[in-house]
Parts: C-alpha cells; sequence; structure tokens
C-alpha cells in the first residue's frame, strides 16, 4: 500500500518566488502527513491564465533550474509531480509536468494536448508520455486535456502503469445539480476499464477570468474515488483478471473496430 496525496497549490501569476514557496510547502505537508507519491497541479509553479505569450515566457524555468533541487530536498522518501512552463533548450515554452525524488528531476514530460488558448502560448510535446519506475510503483504521467483520449490512458495501462498521475487545471463548465465533473467520469471510466489507479491534481478557486473545478481526486484500479489522500494498492490493477472467464485486456478485439 502506498500513501497518495493530490497537494493543493494556488499559485499567483508573476509571483515567483511566492510560488516557489507554495509548492515546496504543499510538498512538505504532504510528505509530513505521510504521502509517498504527490501530485501537485498543472502549472503549479506560475499559474495559468496568461494575458500573452510574454507574460507566459516570464513565467518559464528550465528543466534543470535549481527548483527542482528544492524539489527533490522536500520529497525525501516520496516521488512528486507537478506541473511547470519549460523553457526548452530549442527556444520552445511547453506545459510540462517533472517527476522528481530525492535523486532530482527523473523525467519531464511535454504536454502532447494543448488546449484552447494554450495553443497560443505552448508548444505541443512530441513524445509519448513516460512511465517512471519508483520503489512504490510504475508511474505514468499525463498532463489535463491528455486524459480525454482514451487511446492514451489505454497505452499506459498496457505499457504497465500502476498509477497515472496528471496534474490538471479544470475549468469549471456547467453540469446537472449532483453531477461529478465530466472529466472526473472520464478519469473512474478510464481507471475502471485499464485497472489502473489514477491521481488527478486540480486547482481551486480562481484565476483572473477562470473559475477552477476544484476536481482533485484518487481513483483506485476499481474506478471508485478516494478522495484526495488515501492508501492505495498500486500493484493490485496489475492482474487484469475480470472473472474467471474474462480479462481485460485479453477480451479485447480491435480488428473489429478497424
Amino acid at each position: 500500500m502506498t500513501v497518495v496525496c493530490c497537494a493543493p497549490v494556488a499559485p499567483v501569476i508573476g509571483d515567483h518566488d511566492g510560488n516557489r514557496r507554495r509548492v515546496l510547502a504543499a510538498i512538505a505537508t504532504a510528505v509530513a502527513a505521510g504521502a509517498r507519491i504527490v501530485v501537485l497541479p498543472e502549472l503549479a509553479t506560475c499559474g495559468y491564465a496568461f494575458a500573452d505569450v510574454a507574460e507566459a515566457r516570464a513565467a518559464g524555468v528550465a528543466a534543470d533550474d535549481p527548483m527542482f533541487a528544492e524539489w527533490a530536498a522536500a520529497a525525501g522518501p516520496a516521488t512528486v509531480v507537478g506541473g511547470f512552463a519549460e523553457l526548452g533548450s530549442d527556444g520552445s515554452l511547453y506545459n510540462s509536468a517533472a517527476v522528481v525524488d530525492a535523486t532530482g528531476v527523473r523525467v519531464v514530460y511535454r504536454k502532447t494536448h494543448l488546449w484552447d488558448r494554450e495553443k497560443l502560448l505552448f508548444t505541443p510535446g512530441d513524445s509519448a508520455p513516460p512511465i517512471v519506475h519508483t520503489g512504490h510503483g510504475r508511474i505514468g504521467v499525463l498532463i489535463c486535456y491528455d486524459l480525454e483520449f482514451p487511446e492514451v490512458t489505454r497505452n499506459l495501462a498496457e505499457r504497465g502503469a500502476d498509477l497515472i498521475a496528471a496534474p490538471v487545471n479544470w475549468p469549471l463548465v456547467d453540469r446537472p445539480d449532483g453531477e461529478h465533473p465530466p472529466e472526473t467520469i472520464i478519469a473512474m471510466a478510464a481507471a475502471r476499464t485499464n485497472r489502473v489507479c489514477f491521481a488527478i491534481s486540480d486547482r481551486s478557486g480562481g484565476e483572473r477570468d477562470v473559475t477552477w473545478t476544484g476536481g482533485s481526486t484518487l481513483v483506485d484500479d476499481h474506478g471508485w474515488r478516494r478522495g484526495t489522500t488515501a492508501d492505495l494498492d498500486l500493484r493490485r490493477g496489475r492482474d487484469k483478471r475480470l472473472s474467471p472467464r474474462n480479462h481485460a485486456f485479453g477480451d479485447r478485439r480491435p480488428g473489429l473496430s478497424r
């Protein structure tokens, strides 16, 4: 069993030092409470609702920025997954997520599916979402809108992910009273059909003209929500048997859908 935490962070656009402190405090609080996997929101280091390209680029940092050494020190025994604006060595700006543990940055993933105005600010990544092998399990990484493409979550599950960690910023959308956010339903369905856990760390409140959903949630490999901090059996989902005669992947007939 592994304690997983979706850690709340409310960054302020332009407040670079304050955002650094907010992220470190969130990591430290989660680790002190026993978390061994900590997931921060999308663009947790800088905020999301940028006015223009110049403001977004001013918030960018390289993947080897000293900030990540601070994350590593705060992580201790934990693995941290968190979003940031990445200034690439190619000069492009990416909406990225770093996976960091006490050894430093394990991998950086660049969001491949950009939402709305993100296309005006960021360059989409062109590499498949990674899976990082840790002492806590195999962690796949997606960012926000990536989750809405079932072939992406299925691919991570087929490649052996135990947990899909997703920093997100979900803008609030209309929904009937009493209903879950639609993005949460997508994650629950993907968890159940792929038998893999999800950790989704969202923003709450508002930022400029955007209101956030506040949809942070953990979903276990059976598709059930488990709050924002929970002890999850990440390895249970490696057994894809659904009944004595059914298998989540073995029963697929992809040739019929082509």
